[in-house]
Parts: C-alpha cells; structure tokens; sequence
C-alpha cells in the first residue's frame, strides 16, 4: 500500500461534491472518490462559532499526486478555506 493516500474534504451540497469527484476522476487525479450523507459540521470562523451541513468527500490517490489533488479542490471549492486532509494508507486491499 505504499503510497496510497485518502484526501478528505467537505462540500457544501451533493451537486458541489458529484462535480468535485467528476472532474478529479476525469483528470485521473484520483482512483475513486466516495460521497458521504450530508453531516452537521460545528467549528470556529472569524471569531464565531459556525454549524453548517456539509458533503463529505474521500478521494482515494497517491501521495504522489497530492498537490495536483489539493490544487484542483482549491480550484473547484466554493469556500474561502476549505479542509482538505491527507491520511496515509498503511495497509488495505485496492
């Protein structure tokens, strides 16, 4: 498994995540990319305390493409600073 990577990150809808995963898949930026059930989402902004519902999204890559994944999002991404998370993957069948 060594290499392989999961990149996270949340959408404000489902039509922002189907599009997202769309274009990296397109790209063979990602192997697959998984759309969660929207989630309730609780964090600090600019001083707040926010709660909004978010989409879910777990690219499944390689580390090696990380930051052409992570351009792409930035890119794609409705929000001023989206999460995106890498989490290495040390075993698994693929």
């Amino acid at each position: 498994m060594a290499g392989a990577i999961l990149i996270l990150t949340q959408m404000p809808d489902r039509a922002w995540a189907q599009s997202l995963a769309r274009s990296l898949v397109e790209a063979r930026l990602a192997a697959c990319v998984s759309i969660g059930a929207p989630v309730e989402s609780l964090y600090h902004w600019r001083g707040q305390i926010e709660t909004s519902e978010e989409v879910p999204v777990v690219v499944k890559t390689r580390v090696e493409r990380y930051r052409d994944v992570e351009t792409a999002i930035r890119s794609r991404h409705p929000y001023e600073l989206p999460e995106i998370l890498a989490v290495p993957v040390v075993d698994g069948l693929v």
